[in-house]
């Protein structure tokens, strides 16, 4: 492992140009298929260009805030001391592997990562788990670091604090780093998009890459037969497995009748009351067009079907 460049004082658009020149801990788990917010389809878009792009939200906003608090807490809880890394670090024999530690272990070959965890995700820590993005977040920077096992720590807003030991695993971190360097060097280097995975992020990409389409354009399609064909199939079985599933519903409804909860081992059913308004827009347009023309928002978005020839 050798520093690339010290993060002191690193102005955040320069620390942002540094991380496209290689795959990051943050990208690891997008690029294995195992992230649910991002994809590979993400990542080499946002490696291939220079344009920096500063997107931050409130959730970002408070990890980074209580990013001290959470380390100051295991320290607590593990009586081991933590410093700051201070950098980009680069694996040397594979340069195109990049990490910037949340901390290191004072006095061990180990590292620490600071999580902040909303209530609502909390399922996913229970009974000793990690999510798979951030296990693989872990495993590569032991592959960048050479490091024997990495600490994770996630505070759960109002709930709990969690802490995680992560061991080296060498069979999963050479596993990570072939899928890594074929993205690096066959997708992002060669200029070749990675497979869609099927991710709802991937499908967000797409959209805003071809957010809007040419009247009357129409291409000619060659060796997809196969795959249409499979898609028909597959919408078939959908359909009869949706039909399946709410003749499954309507047998507990019309076992409950009017109660809204059900018991059963293993499963809580609910069936509550709720209140929905919606508003009449073909009334609104009709009878008050001004103020309707004067609220309504327009936007443009793009329908796909796919439908039998004649």
């Amino acid at each position: 492992m050798r520093r690339l460049v010290s993060t002191i004082d690193l102005p955040k658009t320069d620390w942002l140009k540094y991380r496209k020149k290689g795959i990051t801990g943050t990208d690891a788990g997008a690029i294995c298929g195992l992230n649910p917010y991002s994809s590979a389809f993400q990542i080499y878009q946002d490696k291939i260009t220079d344009e920096i792009e500063e997107f931050d939200n409130e959730s970002m906003r408070q990890g980074r805030d209580l990013e001290e608090y959470v380390a100051r807490r295991f320290s607590e809880e593990t009586g081991l001391k933590v410093r700051r890394a201070n950098a980009i670090f680069q694996n040397e024999e594979n340069p195109f592997m990049l990490a910037d530690f949340d901390r290191l272990i004072v006095g061990q070959k180990a590292g620490l990562e600071c999580k902040t965890v909303s209530p609502y995700s909390s399922d996913k820590w229970n009974d000793g788990n990690i999510p798979l993005h951030y296990q693989m977040q872990v495993q590569h920077y032991l592959a960048v670091s050479g490091f024997d096992c990495w600490y994770i720590a996630a505070v759960i807003f109002g709930r709990e604090f969690l802490i995680r030991k992560i061991e080296r695993d060498e069979e999963l971190i050479n596993y990570l780093i072939d899928i890594e360097r074929g993205f690096w060097y066959n997708n992002v280097l060669a200029g070749i998009m990675p497979e869609p995975d099927g991710s709802d992020n991937c499908s967000e990409m797409i959209a805003k890459m071809y957010f809007k389409g040419q009247e009357n354009k129409t291409i000619k399609l060659s060796g997809y037969k196969e795959i249409l064909d499979r898609r028909a199939d597959l919408d078939k079985l959908i359909k009869k497995m949706e039909k399946e599933k709410k003749e499954i519903d309507q047998k507990i409804k019309m076992e409950m009748q009017d109660a809204t909860v059900a018991l059963e081992a293993g499963y809580k059913i609910s069936w509550s009351n709720f209140e929905q308004n919606k508003l009449d827009t073909k009334k609104l347009k009709e009878e008050k067009p001004d103020i309707y023309k004067e609220y309504c928002k327009s936007s443009t978005n793009r329908r796909f079907t796919v439908s039998h020839a004649a």
